[in-house]
C-alpha cells in the first residue's frame, strides 16, 4: 500500500516563507540559520523550506536547473541512455557477423 502525501502548505504560504528567507538573510549569520528560523515559525522542515527557496531562485534566473527544464532533461538522459546501449548491441553484432564471414570465408 503506498501513501500520497498531501500537500499541507498553500502556495500563500510557500511564496511567504521564501520572501521571509530572502528578506531576512542578511539578518542571521547564514542561509541556514534564517532558514531555520523561519522554518520553526511555519511549522515545516528547514530542509522543505531550503528547497523551496532554492527552487525559486532557480526559476527567477539564478544559476541551475529550472522546474520547467527539469523533466525534459530527464527525459533526454533516459534517451540518451538508451541511444548508449543500442549502439552497443549494434555494435556486438556487427563485429559477431563480421567474425562469422570471415570464418565462412576461410573454409574450403
Amino acid at each position: 500500500m503506498t501513501r500520497k502525501t498531501a500537500n499541507k502548505f498553500s502556495t500563500e504560504v510557500r511564496e511567504r516563507a521564501i520572501r521571509l528567507v530572502l528578506d531576512q538573510e542578511a539578518e542571521h549569520e547564514s542561509r541556514r540559520a534564517t532558514v531555520v528560523s523561519i522554518a520553526s515559525k511555519i511549522a515545516c522542515t528547514a530542509q522543505t523550506l531550503n528547497e523551496w527557496v532554492k527552487k525559486a531562485e532557480r526559476d527567477s534566473g539564478k544559476p541551475g536547473l529550472t522546474t520547467r527544464h527539469g523533466p525534459r532533461l530527464k527525459a533526454l538522459k533516459r534517451e540518451n541512455r538508451e541511444f548508449r546501449q543500442a549502439n552497443e548491441i549494434l555494435r556486438k553484432a556487427s563485429a559477431y557477423f563480421a567474425e562469422a564471414e570471415l570464418d565462412r570465408r576461410h573454409k574450403p
